[in-house]
C-alpha cells in the first residue's frame, strides 16, 4: 500500500508521540491572514494532488477515506476539534507534538467520499474553516489510493 501525504506536513511523523501539557496560551494560533493564506493554499494544492492520484486509478467514482491534520497550541482548542470532527462521523483524536511539545497534533480519517475535484476541493476548504473556528491550522491530507 502506498499512503500519498498530499501537502506539507511540518513534520508529521516526529509529532505523534509526546507528554501531555493542558496550559491554555494566550492569544491566537492562527491568525485571520494566515487563515486566509492557508486556505488559498489548500484550494491550489487539491487539483495538483487529485491529479497524481488519477494517474494511480483513482477516478471520480471511487471512495476513499482522508486522513486528515491540523495543529494548534491549545489542548482544549484540539479537543474541541477533534470532538466536532468525530461528530462528523470521522475517526481521530489529538496529541501532544513529540517535536514541539507546545502544539498538538488533531488527525484521523474521514468518512468514504467521491474522489471528485469538486468534492475534495470544497471538503478542504470546510476543513480550514472548521480549523480556524477551533483556532487550529488545517495542515492537510493524505489517502491510500488502493485501499
Amino acid at each position: 500500500m502506498r499512503l500519498f501525504q498530499l501537502t506539507i506536513i511540518m513534520g508529521f511523523f516526529s509529532t505523534l508521540f509526546g507528554c501531555d501539557k493542558s496550559t491554555k496560551p494566550s492569544g491566537p494560533f492562527i491568525s485571520k491572514s494566515a487563515f486566509t493564506e492557508n486556505r488559498a493554499k489548500q484550494v491550489t494544492m487539491t487539483p495538483q494532488t487529485m491529479e497524481q492520484l488519477r494517474s494511480h486509478g483513482v477516478i471520480d467514482s471511487t471512495l476513499l477515506k482522508l486522513e486528515y491534520f491540523f495543529y494548534t497550541n491549545s489542548k482544549v482548542n484540539a479537543s474541541a476539534l477533534a470532538s466536532e470532527l468525530n461528530a462528523r462521523g470521522y475517526v481521530g483524536g489529538h496529541q501532544v507534538a513529540a517535536g514541539d511539545s507546545s502544539l498538538f497534533v488533531i488527525t484521523g480519517w474521514t468518512t468514504p467520499m467521491m474522489m471528485t475535484d469538486a468534492v475534495v476541493v470544497a471538503w478542504s476548504e470546510d476543513m480550514c474553516d472548521v480549523g480556524y473556528k477551533f483556532d487550529c491550522e488545517f495542515d492537510g491530507w493524505g489517502t491510500n489510493p488502493n485501499p
